[in-house]
């Protein structure tokens, strides 16, 4: 037997030292995506699309080791700009996210919002996805023909609600729908709700004659027969729905919607690319890529910079847009 000699019991010691770290498992603490105490703020009510995408993400970084215990809350008001103005008065929180998307963008502009998405820190845009068009099982309408003779005989006779509040994605949708249908965006009558929740009551219990909201956040009650679908918005049907794009069905436009997250200004470098760092691990799992297919939202990932010039850009076509069809 050869005897070790003191400095190789050293580097033996050393080896045990150092060694572990080496020998990553690929989670959080390994990847540099753990972020103890991460908060995601939904801005809108429970069941809406932001509510329903900052949830799904949770779990999903969790299930996948990403991080743990992060906690989800609400704080609705104002089409998403009363959440938007605590984020940028959480001045310097890397523990503290906002998922927002075009609503956030259209809200800001009509709410005349002193906080803008200019005054965050952009992290990513996650998904992008179409809206529909969707009525109670129990509805006249069986067919967006039969609504469309309706709505322009006498649009103030037939009310329509969104979950987003004028200048938001369901408003915008719904108002390209009206212009492209012949129908004069001015004379509809729009019945706005904070999130796809409150959304739908109102469509279940026929207090508006059809909604317009995201494919996500609805698909359930369509596959339950309790909504009927009878269009979607954007380019390309929707898998695993029988519903018609508008082109298909005559109506000369296509409307999709995204989302996203920013955080508080103020960021270090370093807590800005951890953030960046725990959504894009966040995109690359097969979680998300799970969940991607189950809500029926297309997969839409840009990061940092892009996404901020990429949310600038929206704001122009926002307002372009507003102001295009007189609103």
């Amino acid at each position: 037997m050869r005897l070790r000699t003191p400095l190789a019991l050293l580097g033996s010691a050393l080896l045990v030292l150092v060694g572990p770290p080496l020998l990553t498992s690929g989670g959080g603490a390994d990847t540099g995506t753990q972020i103890p105490g991460l908060r995601l703020m939904v801005p809108n009510t429970p069941g809406g699309g932001y509510d329903i995408t900052a949830r799904t993400m949770a779990k999903d970084a969790e299930n996948a080791e990403l991080s743990h215990n992060i906690e989800v809350f609400n704080l609705p008001g104002a089409g998403g700009t009363v959440g938007l103005t605590r984020v940028v008065g959480e001045h310097g929180n890397g523990k503290l996210a906002l998922s927002m998307g075009l609503g956030v963008v259209g809200a800001v502009r009509t709410n005349k919002s002193p906080k803008t998405l200019a005054d965050t820190t952009p992290i990513a845009r996650i998904s992008e996805e179409s809206d529909i068009v969707v009525v109670a099982k129990d509805s006249p309408y069986r067919t967006l023909d039969d609504l469309l003779k309706a709505w322009r005989a006498d649009p103030a006779k037939v009310p329509v609600g969104g979950g987003s509040s004028a200048g938001g994605p369901d408003h915008l949708a719904l108002m390209l729908f009206a212009k492209a249908a012949g129908i004069a965006p001015r004379t509809v009558n729009y019945v706005p709700f904070d999130g796809g929740g409150e959304l739908l009551a109102s469509i279940l219990g026929s207090k508006i004659a059809f909604g317009v909201s995201g494919v996500g956040e609805y698909r359930d009650q369509i596959e339950a027969g309790e909504l009927r679908l009878l269009a979607v918005t954007g380019p390309e049907r929707v898998a695993g729905l029988d519903g018609p794009t508008l082109r298909e069905a005559g109506i000369d436009t296509d409307f999709t919607n995204w989302r996203g997250v920013v955080a508080p200004p103020g960021l270090s470098d370093a807590e800005r690319a951890k953030l960046i760092a725990f959504f894009t691990k966040l995109h690359d799992s097969p979680q998300w890529r799970t969940s991607l297919r189950t809500n029926g939202w297309d997969d839409a990932f840009l990061t940092g910079p892009e996404f901020g010039d990429f949310l600038a850009d929206e704001d122009k076509r926002v307002d372009s847009v507003l102001k295009e069809l007189g609103l």
